[in-house]
């Protein structure tokens, strides 16, 4: 069954359907499972992941961490019903010691990774290369609203570990994530290698709230000897646990199985409802006007500092797009200027990603 609002509740007599065998990349698909109080998103990407890392050239393990990040990115904030941006952003003592992604609602989507090539290995697992520090999620709802931020630390965990952590601490929702990204390597006339992510989350929301009881998070300084509290799991939501469990990663990239087929795989014996897809695109919003308006905000001798070789340049690392201003357009008085070097980096981000 499919309907184009996924709050909207579907009747009895909506049509049934067999799942549709047309894999359909760059897209949430959002879906429930009435039978046991399950809703959930299945993001795929093919193109718009392709485009996001083959920018930047990254290593494999590199790629792959990002790709996870980014599919990551799309399963929260496709949630968002309002035109605001969710942002993911890691800083770590890892071999990967930054990373941001940006979902801006409804379906644009940049990122970007700031590694240490010396430190990176084939096979490396995302915890090593995350090491130590922590993971932001922030939902931006405009300039006249608060943002909201939640924090996870990363301890050598994987990016699965960290989204899990983050929904028992903030949002105290029972939720499994999965995640995938993988190299797709095809013969032909067209590009032979391209970058596949798939990934999914599922969350169990029942209408009576004592069913999603979850144990107390671990006091951290009790007493030696105290029981850790606990509570039985509701049979819903551990059936909906072994399903998802049993996803493999090839099944969340693979081209040619559709997500509504992965879906009945998984839920057909319980019965599952898809919703509209909801589409991705890989678009930076940096513009001139953009790097301008930031430059501006800058003290003036710190935009003096920025000339080099008579000309101001910024390169937006998202999307590698460079902007290049003459010392008046940048706003540096007569007189002033340097050989300075220029750089322009996520931390700039506020700058950067408004149109």
């Amino acid at each position: 069954m499919v309907s184009q609002f996924p709050d909207m509740k579907i009747t009895a007599k909506a049509p049934i359907r067999a799942p549709s065998a047309i894999p359909v990349d760059d897209a949430v698909l959002p879906f429930e499972v009435d039978a046991l109080d399950l809703r959930g998103r299945l993001t795929r990407l093919g193109p718009a992941l392709d485009d996001v890392l083959t920018r930047h050239d990254y290593p494999p393990p590199v790629g792959k961490l990002l790709g996870e990040a980014i599919v990551l990115t799309t399963l929260l904030g496709s949630s968002l019903k309002f035109d605001g941006r969710f942002i993911l952003q890691t800083q770590t003592d890892g071999p990967v010691s930054f990373m941001i992604v940006d979902f801006q609602a409804p379906d644009r989507l940049r990122a970007y990774a700031r590694y240490d090539l010396s430190r990176i290995r084939d096979g490396l697992e995302s915890g090593a290369l995350l090491g130590k520090g922590h993971l932001a999620m922030t939902i931006d709802q405009g300039p006249d609203m608060s943002r909201y931020q939640g924090l996870v630390a990363l301890d050598g965990g994987s990016l699965e570990d960290a989204a899990h952590e983050y929904f028992l601490r903030s949002e105290q929702i029972p939720t499994r994530v999965r995640l995938a990204v993988g190299e797709e390597w095809r013969g032909g006339d067209g590009p032979r290698h391209r970058w596949r992510a798939g990934g999914m989350l599922l969350q169990f929301l029942p209408k009576a709230p004592e069913r999603a009881r979850q144990a107390d998070l671990h006091p951290g300084d009790a007493p030696e000897g105290a029981v850790a509290h606990e509570v039985r799991e509701d049979d819903a939501w551990v059936e909906g646990q072994s399903l998802i469990r049993t996803v493999e990663d090839i099944e969340l990239i693979d081209p040619d199985l559709s997500g509504e087929r992965l879906l009945y795989r998984l839920f057909h014996e319980r019965g599952v409802r898809v919703f509209a897809p909801l589409s991705l695109h890989a678009q930076c919003s940096c513009s001139r006007d953009a790097v301008s308006s930031m430059l501006k905000s800058f003290a003036p001798q710190d935009r003096a500092g920025m000339v080099k070789d008579g000309k101001v340049v910024v390169t937006c690392e998202f999307c590698s797009s460079v902007y290049q201003f003459t010392p008046d357009e940048a706003g540096v008085e007569q007189g002033q200027g340097c050989d300075g070097e220029v750089e322009a980096s996520p931390a700039m981000d506020s700058g950067l990603a408004d149109d």
